[in-house]
C-alpha cells in the first residue's frame, strides 16, 4: 500500500509539473544560437556582479519632524585661535533671554598663530573638504559613514615659550539653553551686572587689537567624527585693528543612527559677514568675532539603510529572468527576418526552375498510369 501511495504521489507531482520539457532531438544546435547564449550569459554575469556591490552599499535616509525637546540643554564645542593675548580677551555667551552662560569651561592657551608645515597639510585638505560639500552635497553621507579623525594635539609648551607667544588658543565646551544666544569674543575680560554684562577693555591698548582668527572647530550637540561643519577651517585674516566679524547661525536639530554611531547632535548653516569699525563714516559697533545663532523648530532624523537581502534576490532573478527571455526574443526576432529574406531568394529560384520544359513532363506518364490502373477493376466488375 505504501508503495503504491508513493507512486500516485509521484505521478501526481509529474503531472503538476509546470515547465514544458522540450526532448533533446527536437532542439536544433546553431553557431548563432551559441553566441546569443554565450552573449546571454556573460551579461547575467556582470550584471549579478554589480548588483552584489549595490546590494553591499548603503544610503542615508532623511526623516523631518517636529523637534519638541525645548528643556534639554544644547552643547557647544569650541576650538578658535585669535591674534591676540589671552589676557586680552574674553568669550562667553548671551542667550535671547537675557541669560550670561558662565565659560569657565573654556581653556585659553597661548599658542603662535601661524601653523607648522603639518597643521597648514591638514588645514589645505580641510578647506578643499569643504569646497567640495559646497558642489556636492552627497559627500556627506560619506562623512556621515567614515569616520574622519582630527589631527593630534600640539605637544606641551614650556612657559617661556607660551610668554613669547602672541595668540590664544580657546577651546572647551559649554552647556546653553536651547534658544537663540550670541557667542562672542571680544576685548577684555567679561564682568556681569544686573542689566546684563560689560567687558573690562580699558586698560588695553588699542594698537594691541587684531581680530584676526581661525576656526579649526565649531559643532553643537554631541562632537561626532566624520562630521565637518561648515565653519570647520575658516581663517580670516586682518590687517585692521578695528574689525567685527559676524557669523548668522541656524542651527538643525539631528538625530544621526548609522552603523558605527548613533547620538544626538546638530548641524548648521552660517552667513559670514564682516565690516570696519570707523564711528566718523557711521560704521559704528564693537571689534570682536560674534557668533549670533538661533535653533529651528525641525529636526532631522539621518538613518542609514541596507537593502533586504529578499530585495536583492528578486532583483538578481529580475535580471537573470529578464536577460534569458529578451535575448531569446531578439534571437528569435532576427532568425525570423533572416528566414523571410532566405525564404524570398528560395522562391525566385523555384519559379525559374519550374519554367523549365524538361522538368515538367517526367509527372505526367506517372498520373495517368495511375489513373489507367485505378480504373481497370471498375470494368471488370461491370462485365
Amino acid at each position: 500500500m505504501r508503495r503504491l501511495t508513493k507512486k500516485k504521489a509521484l505521478t501526481l507531482v509529474k503531472e503538476l509539473d509546470a515547465f514544458p520539457k522540450v526532448p533533446e532531438s527536437y532542439v536544433e544546435s546553431s553557431a548563432s544560437g551559441g553566441t546569443v547564449s554565450l552573449l546571454a550569459f556573460t551579461l547575467m554575469a556582470i550584471l549579478a556582479f554589480l548588483e552584489f556591490f549595490v546590494y553591499r552599499d548603503t544610503w542615508m535616509k532623511y526623516e523631518y519632524e517636529v523637534d519638541k525637546d525645548f528643556s534639554s540643554k544644547m552643547k557647544i564645542n569650541i576650538d578658535i585661535t585669535v591674534a591676540m593675548r589671552c589676557n586680552h580677551i574674553g568669550a562667553d555667551v548671551l542667550d535671547l533671554a537675557e541669560t550670561m552662560v558662565f565659560t569657565d569651561s573654556l581653556t585659553y592657551e597661548p599658542v603662535n598663530f601661524d601653523l607648522t608645515p603639518q597643521q597648514r597639510l591638514w588645514h589645505m585638505t580641510l578647506l578643499h573638504i569643504q569646497d567640495r560639500l559646497r558642489v556636492e552635497h552627497a559627500l556627506q553621507d560619506v562623512l556621515f559613514k567614515a569616520a574622519i579623525n582630527r589631527p593630534p594635539p600640539d605637544p606641551p609648551q614650556s612657559e617661556e615659550e607660551k610668554s613669547s607667544l602672541g595668540a590664544c588658543r580657546i577651546y572647551g565646551h559649554m552647556y546653553v539653553n536651547k534658544v537663540a544666544g550670541n557667542f562672542h569674543i571680544t576685548v577684555g575680560k567679561s564682568i556681569p551686572h544686573p542689566r546684563g554684562h560689560a567687558h573690562l577693555s580699558a586698560l588695553i591698548s588699542h594698537d594691541s587689537y587684531n581680530f584676526s582668527h581661525r576656526i579649526d572647530h565649531l559643532s553643537f550637540g554631541e562632537a561626532i567624527p566624520g562630521i565637518i561643519s561648515p565653519l570647520d577651517g575658516t581663517e580670516k585674516v586682518t590687517p585692521v585693528s578695528d574689525h567685527m566679524f559676524q557669523y548668522f547661525i541656524t542651527i538643525v536639530p539631528t538625530k544621526l543612527n548609522t552603523h558605527k554611531i548613533s547620538a544626538d547632535t546638530h548641524q548648521y548653516s552660517v552667513t559670514e559677514r564682516e565690516r570696519v569699525i570707523n564711528h566718523a563714516i557711521g560704521s559704528h559697533g564693537i571689534s570682536g568675532i560674534f557668533m549670533k545663532y538661533d535653533i529651528s523648530s525641525l529636526m532631522v532624523r539621518v538613518t542609514e539603510q541596507h537593502m533586504p537581502f529578499w530585495q536583492f534576490l528578486v532583483r538578481l532573478c529580475g535580471i537573470i529572468g529578464g536577460i534569458f527571455s529578451t535575448t531569446g526574443m531578439l534571437h528569435g526576432a532576427v532568425g525570423f527576418l533572416v528566414d523571410c529574406i532566405c525564404c524570398r531568394f528560395q522562391m525566385g529560384i523555384y519559379k525559374r526552375l519550374k519554367g523549365d520544359p524538361q522538368e515538367a513532363p517526367q509527372e505526367a506518364p506517372v498520373i495517368e498510369q495511375v489513373n489507367s490502373n485505378t480504373s481497370a477493376p471498375t470494368e471488370n466488375f461491370n462485365q
